[in-house]
């Protein structure tokens, strides 16, 4: 959705602090997507015209993570407030006039829609200003308050700790999210002072200042969750959880029936069909697409792998990045596919390895079957044709090609190519030595009785 010309500055050079890690709290993963990235995809699907990411400890962190991405960056070298950080961008966006939007790198899931209501707000007739993005979450903590006068116009806004009792007991709380235009927005922040505890120069400063100058500053009032940051693990593992919550009620609402529906997990780009079933423990990792009708049954793994309409997977089986399933396809208890394409009506039932192959239409793969990818040094692709029959507990050694119709027998280790409708069988010749088990026991039992 294109909103006209606006521009983004992202809030990201926070020390974090609280998380204890070297990676750079921004990128800490939600529903297995780096928190920044999320705010990304949002405002890059909107056409923001320009994109600043404000940095400072772990710039290199996020200059790599941006790369591919239209975004430039602007170092805070000096923590001095959130007024100074985007002060830091100012330069990035010389020459552009129009909104821009200032948002938190640590704030990862403010909607498309709501983004769009802050800058129709900006752009209505009475010309506010600042436009405030606002939310009343059920604990307001000690986050800064928002005071309304008439309608959605901001009258005073306050920090908790300078708030007297019943500014604290009002539950619209400051987001730190805003909209501003370009051509005052330097100009406010270049008026904020640091005569305040902490000496720093405080972003919801301009709204006060804005009102000063004759100005109407307005809020609007976002979902909480649109507005739940992140400082610690905790916070980290709690918006996880909430996030895990509302997509898994938008499956159910979308058609799809999950079993046990807390204990299953999505990643963000996971695309579930109609009518499709997933039984409990079930993990989604980056880039699933479950078709119509498909099964998932309980504790299996998925991540970056199509299933066609019809298919099965699981009890615990691990799909792996480059899979395929074709309509109809099964793959059952405790088999791994990694970056093979398993054709329409195939089955991998029991206890198999399936990597870098592609098994043709209706092939069966029998319990205990490996293919023998890599030989130290590269890996190779196995080819089972339509029909084909694998016996139990072979080794298909790669590059090796199973012909149509082709049966390879229970405990073969194949190393060449088998033709269509052939019988294939490598393993050694089975012996029998009548009466040799009793007198192996009674020399056993002999020496057992000397002692």
């Amino acid at each position: 959705m294109n909103q006209g010309k606006f521009s983004v500055v992202i809030l990201a050079a926070g020390q974090g602090t609280r998380m204890r890690s070297d990676t750079h709290k921004v990128l800490h993963p939600i529903a297995g997507r780096p928190m920044l990235m999320h705010l990304l995809s949002t405002v890059e699907a909107m056409g923001a015209e320009r994109g600043v990411v404000v940095v400072g400890k772990g710039r290199e962190q996020l200059e790599a993570a941006l790369d591919g991405h239209d975004f430039s960056t602007a170092l805070q070298a000096e923590q001095k407030g959130t007024g100074h950080a985007v002060q830091m961008a100012e330069q990035a966006l010389a020459g552009f006039d129009g909104p821009v939007l200032i948002l938190y790198g640590d704030t990862p899931f403010v909607t498309e829609a709501t983004l769009v209501r802050m800058l129709e707000r900006l752009a209505a007739e009475d010309d506010p200003g600042v436009v405030v993005l606002a939310s009343s979450p059920a604990d307001g903590k000690t986050y800064g308050r928002v005071i309304l006068g008439e309608g959605d116009r901001i009258s005073k806004m306050v920090e908790y700790k300078d708030a007297n009792e019943a500014e604290r007991a009002v539950r619209l709380c400051n987001s730190g999210m805003m909209a501003v235009q370009s051509r005052e927005l330097f100009g406010w922040l270049a008026k904020v002072g640091n005569a305040n505890a902490a000496g720093e120069y405080y972003l919801p400063d301009i709204v006060m200042i804005a009102k000063d100058e004759g100005r109407a500053p307005v809020a609007i009032e976002g979902e909480p969750f649109e507005t739940a940051g992140v400082n610690s693990r905790a916070e980290l593992a709690a918006l996880e959880e909430d996030w895990q919550t509302r997509r898994r009620w938008q499956a159910l609402e979308q058609g799809a029936t999950l079993i046990d529906p807390e204990s299953v997990w999505f990643s963000a780009d996971t695309e579930l069909g109609r009518d499709c079933t997933i039984e409990p423990h079930v993990v989604f990792g980056p880039g699933v697409k479950i078709a119509d009708g498909a099964t998932i049954r309980a504790f299996s793994h998925i991540e970056g792998r199509t299933i066609a309409t019809g298919s099965e997977v699981g009890l615990f089986a691990r799909l792996r990045p480059g899979a395929v399933l074709g309509e109809g396809a099964k793959v059952g208890n405790f088999v791994e596919v990694k970056k093979s394409e398993l054709g329409k009506g195939a089955k991998a039932n029991h206890l198999s390895y399936i990597g870098d192959a592609s098994v043709g239409e209706k092939a069966n793969i029998g319990a205990g079957t490996i293919t023998c990818n890599y030989d130290g040094f590269g890996k190779y692709r196995t080819e089972i044709g339509d029909g084909a029959f694998i016996g139990s507990n072979s080794a298909l050694v790669a590059p090796v090609s199973i012909g149509d119709g082709a049966i390879v027998g229970a405990g073969s280790v194949v190393t060449r190519d088998v033709a269509a409708d052939e019988l294939a069988i490598a393993r050694g010749e089975q012996k029998g030595f009548a009466g040799w088990v009793a007198r192996f026991r009674a020399r056993q039992q002999a020496k057992k009785d000397k002692k």
